[in-house]
Formats: structure tokens, sequence, C-alpha cells
């Protein structure tokens, strides 16, 4: 039997988390009948239109929210609900509590958990949770030494997808950046500090006698972070090396028009941006902590860099030089995500779990 499931992301953004929210909703479509519950106005509101998602209006003082979510879960006799961002935990808990259905809680943890979760409020939570799902190893292990042994819901890890990318036109993207000659470098994601713009920006003055130029790609969060970022270039009189481009939707074309993507977050829990950069066929160099150490075999498929802007020039210099390690590391890569991170197959895996639940 194939139980009815309501996806939920009260979430105003609109970054991986979201967008994993979405697929869920419309892979699980296929199999069975899915709802989504959304923040009215939201990022991910904009972003798709369907007549299976409901409003649920975010507050710090959830009852009123939870009781219209709880309500709504009756209404269409949801099994599961299966809920993604950290902060509409307490309005799930209680729309369970309070519905006639009292449905199946599952949790996808996209994000870190560093601390203890022994107190009373947070043992009333996880006993009203009964599963849940960790994108990588590492996120795993901390539910498990966090939480307590006794309150532990079940936890199991499924590894996020990415779709196949077949290979694009962007010629007139080479012509804008005149990239067909020159080695291009790219950091692709939002414009905020934990990103680690500032880091590739210190690694490429340090190259700015080659032909190299780096592009950052994304929207900023923080306009003084951006002005920042550009004085820091200027200062670094690499002006003509740095090139802004801004909130693109063609994030694909920007990853196959780069010689290599670059992922310097200070602290990745799994790294989206790593297999979607191997599956447009653009090796990584990647921080060597947290999600991109589950992700990358070192000089096979991708390299690692310290964190430091120097090692970082050094790993960028070496695949400028070396051409044969660079078409390694790109066709393995690509092999790499076909074999164990293909978008349809990782979130059947996962309809399966929550199906079973």
């Amino acid at each position: 039997m194939n139980k009815k499931i309501l996806e939920v992301c009260l979430s105003p953004d609109l970054g991986g988390l979201e967008l994993y929210a979405y697929s869920c909703y419309k892979n699980f479509s296929s199999n069975t009948e899915v709802f989504m519950a959304i923040s009215k106005g939201s990022k991910l509101d904009q972003y798709f239109d369907d007549p299976n998602k409901v409003y649920i209006k975010r507050s710090k003082f959830p009852l009123a929210s939870a009781w219209r979510l709880a309500k709504y879960i009756d209404k269409q006799t949801v099994d599961v609900v299966h809920f993604h961002w950290t902060k509409d935990i307490l309005t799930v808990v209680l729309a369970k509590i309070l519905s006639k259905r009292k449905p199946t809680v599952i949790q996808s943890r996209h994000m870190r958990m560093t601390r203890f979760k022994n107190d009373l409020y947070h043992r009333w939570l996880y006993k009203n949770i009964e599963m849940m799902h960790a994108v990588t190893n590492e996120v795993h292990k901390q539910l498990v030494k966090f939480i307590p042994e006794d309150i532990v819901p079940k936890v199991t890890t499924i590894y996020p997808g990415v779709k196949r990318k077949s290979i694009l036109d962007i010629s007139s993207l080479e012509q804008m950046y005149k990239s067909t000659d020159t080695f291009t470098v790219g950091i692709i994601g939002r414009i905020e500090e934990a990103k680690g713009q500032i880091v590739a920006i210190e690694a490429i003055s340090k190259l700015k006698e080659l032909n190299i130029q780096l592009i950052i790609v994304g929207a900023a969060m923080d306009e003084d972070y951006l002005v920042r970022l550009k004085n820091i270039v200027k200062n670094l009189s690499i002006e003509n090396k740095v090139i802004f481009t801004g909130f693109t939707k063609e994030v694909d074309k920007y990853m196959q028009l780069c010689d290599i993507s670059i992922m310097a977050t200070e602290n990745e829990t799994f790294g989206l941006v790593v297999i979607e950069s191997m599956a447009n066929g653009t090796p990584v160099i990647a921080k060597n902590m947290g999600g991109p150490l589950e992700i990358i075999e070192n000089n096979v498929d991708g390299l690692f860099y310290d964190g430091s802007p120097s090692d970082l020039a050094s790993k960028i210099k070496l695949l400028y030089d070396d051409k044969n390690l660079l078409q390694k590391l790109c066709e393995n890569g690509m092999k790499k995500v076909e074999n164990q991170f293909d978008f349809e197959n990782q979130l059947n895996k996962l309809y399966k779990v929550i199906n079973e639940s």
C-alpha cells in the first residue's frame, strides 16, 4: 500500500535544502499522492505552482500554524509527514499531536547536530519523531551521538543525488567572459561569508601572472559582504581576473563554462555543488572537511586543499599545468556521479524507506 505523504518546508529561502524538498515532492508523486506545505510568498512558493501545495504561516509561537497543519493532515488523510527545515520541527510535532490521524513523522536532516539534546523540550520533540534521514554518514553519527539512546528515532542515511547532464551550448557565455583561451575557475553558490569567496579571490591573486580568471556565480545574501569582496579584488589589483556574474538560473551552463569548480565553504554538510559540478564534467577542488570527504577521492575524482588561499592556489596551478590530471578527474567524477549519486536512484531509495516506515 502506498502511503500518502505531506512534504513540509516553510523556509523562506531557495537553496539546496528547499530544492531537495521540492524534488521529493515531484519524485514521490509518481508513486503516490503527495502534498506540500510551504510559506506563502517564500522563494519556494515562487518556484513552483501546483494545486497540491498548502500555505502554512511560520511563527515563533506556532500553535495556530500547527492547528492548521493538523486540520490539513486529517482532511487529506496523510499517513507520513516528511519535513526538511529544522526550524519546522515544533510546528510539525504539534501538528501530529493535534491531528486525529497521528501520522508518522520523518525528518530529513540536512545540517549538522553539534550539541546534546537531553533537555526536556528536545526529549519531548524526538519522542514524537519516528525516523530521521541523514544526508551523510557524518550527520548520521552526530544524530546517534547527540540524541539520547532511549529516545533517538530510527536513523537512515541516503545521499542526495543529481540529474544526468547533457552537453549545453555555452558559446554565448564563452564570448561574454572571453573564456575560450582563458583557464576559468568557478565558485558557484550564494554570496555569503560562509561560502568562502574570499579564499578563492586571494588564491587567484597569487596566480595573477597566469592566464587564469575567477567567476563568482550567485546572488548576494549580504550586500555589505559583496561590497567587501569587490574592495578586496580592487586592493589586490585583480579586477581583470575576477568576474561577479550575479544570480543565474543557468547553473549547469556556468559549470560547463568552468575548467574547475571550487568548494570553499567553511562547514559544508554535504556539498551538492560538488556532485553537480562532477555531473557537468567539471573537476572540483574542495576544502578537506565535512561532506566533500564522503564524495571525493583525492587525486582520483577531485582534489582537496587545506583551507588556505596558498594551498588552493597550488591546487589550481596543478590542474592548470597538468591537463592529463584534469581530464582524469573530469572522467572519474562523471562516473562516480552516475554510479553513486544518480538523482532518480537516490530519491527512489528514500521513497522506499519512507513508504515502509
